[in-house]
């Protein structure tokens, strides 16, 4: 099958979130697979663009009501991710620091839709199957039903993989103008509260909606955003898909960004002397237990909960433990995390920003990673830090609970119910019993070396969802 996969990130591209560690892993796996997998996104301004030779293989202009964009499809040349990439250059909208946060997003991912059409129409063949991911996306599935001058995909399967329902892409009919030409018969198909609302067209207009994970599937038919009624409509047509990860990027053994490289038949000095370098690094104690946390400081991920959670923690533990955050999002939470600095110097630091290589050596040196979050469609941190012998601490919540199961089950982590700072502090509290157990705890530690996250079965299951569409042609 020739698939196509519209996203606006793909690692080690651009990055953001898991939704660029997706889609730079399942096209390379469904590509291993034997089919034809082509990667559509922004040409950004970053390293990988700048370092990596490109060829132009289409080029044209797209008008954006009055707007004027020249565009260029450049292919990379020797398919270094394992598929065909292809990047649609706009300078004037994409050639920026950032993927996302500027005032005219929404012009911005229009022209790459747009974009990304004019040159699949323009092709001799017509693809099997176009897989969008995210609202960035959203409008491709409307566009090949209705828009005239991408008739010839009218009978093209679109699918939408939702890696976050929470971000929805709205914006006023003031701009519908922008939207190559269609019957306007089809207007409230666009319309969602009021507003066009990309997600919502692409969950109306695609032949299949997957979420990646099957308890986020039933979670947004009663936390959506707003979509809850429109998601128990198109049910009939949707699966819960877990994602995986790139176990070759993702490899304890073979890693290189780790100070030691180890397997499960030696992990505890591996892990130590990894831990070691990490504590000496934020002026730990590398012989405490290290609880971690790696991601967004924002709500949807806890990151609020975090300073007085770990204030406490570290009080109600005296000098008996250390945290360390990776991460950064809302100002306020950075500023409070970095307040706690000086009252638990020696048991507390912080690093606000991103570093991958940091985040690597923190999953293999840590001994328990904090995941508090309200809202996580699938997760990845915690399948990392499975495969790392890093014993994930998560809220029983989408993707966390088809992937942790708490060790007083016989399960592979520690687990609670509620996005508070009181269950967080309770399993912090019986992480540090645990620690004390040196039998136990290496013994959930292999279970959770020994889970099984690879992308091989999570790709057949995207094979299985595009075959089914493209049989209702």
């Amino acid at each position: 099958m020739e698939i196509f996969h519209i996203s606006a990130e793909c690692y080690p591209v651009a990055k953001v979130g898991g939704l660029a560690d997706v889609v730079g892993a399942l096209p390379k796996y469904q590509n291993n697979a034997g089919h034809l997998i082509r990667v559509v996104m922004p040409c950004y301004n970053t390293k990988f663009i700048k370092e990596n030779k490109f060829e132009c293989i289409y080029s044209n202009t797209i008008t954006l009501g009055s707007f004027n964009f020249p565009f260029n499809i450049l292919k990379e040349k020797i398919d270094k991710l394992g598929f065909e990439l292809y990047l649609v250059e706009i300078p004037e909208l994409f050639d920026r620091k950032d993927v996302y946060g500027y005032e005219d997003d929404i012009e911005r991912f229009l022209s790459f839709q747009i974009a990304t059409l004019d040159w699949i129409g323009s092709r001799n063949e017509v693809p099997d199957v176009i897989n969008c991911h995210d609202h960035h996306s959203g409008l491709i599935p409307f566009m090949m039903l209705y828009c005239y001058k991408y008739e010839k995909l009218r009978n093209t399967p679109s699918m939408i993989t939702i890696h976050n329902g929470l971000y929805q892409g709205q914006f006023g009919f003031d701009k519908l103008y922008y939207l190559p030409e269609f019957d306007l018969v089809h207007v409230k198909v666009l319309e969602w509260d009021n507003c066009i609302n990309s997600l919502a067209v692409a969950i109306k207009c695609a032949w299949a909606v997957t979420t990646v994970s099957p308890n986020y599937l039933n979670e947004i038919n009663y936390s959506a955003n707003g979509l809850e009624s429109l998601f128990n409509l198109v049910r009939y047509k949707s699966k819960g898909i877990l994602n995986g990860i790139d176990i070759e990027v993702w490899d304890p053994a073979k890693d290189a960004m780790l100070s030691t490289n180890y397997s499960i038949k030696n992990f505890e000095k591996g892990k130590q002397e990894n831990k070691e370098k990490l504590c000496n690094l934020f002026n730990l104690d590398p012989t405490k237990p290290l609880f971690s946390f790696i991601g967004r400081l924002l709500e949807e991920k806890g990151g609020d909960l975090l300073p007085h959670a770990s204030a406490l923690a570290l009080s109600e533990n005296f000098q008996q433990i250390n945290i360390l955050i990776l991460g950064s999002g809302n100002t306020a939470i950075e500023n409070q995390l970095n307040d706690l600095l000086s009252d638990y110097k020696g048991n507390y630091n912080t690093f606000i920003g991103y570093n991958e290589e940091l985040a690597h050596l923190i999953y293999a040196g840590s001994d328990f990673l904090l995941m508090p979050s309200r809202v996580e469609p699938c997760g990845l941190n915690q399948m990392y830090s499975l495969r790392y012998g890093t014993i994930p601490i998560v809220r029983r919540t989408g993707g966390l609970r088809d992937t942790v199961i708490d060790f007083g089950d016989d399960g592979n982590g520690i687990c609670h119910d509620q996005a508070t700072v009181g269950d967080i502090c309770y399993s912090i509290q019986r992480a540090v019993n645990l620690y004390k157990d040196k039998e136990h705890l290496n013994k959930i530690i292999k279970i959770g070396m020994n889970t099984d996250h690879s992308w091989e079965r999570v790709c057949q299951e995207y094979i299985e969802m595009y075959k089914l569409i493209s049989n209702k042609k």
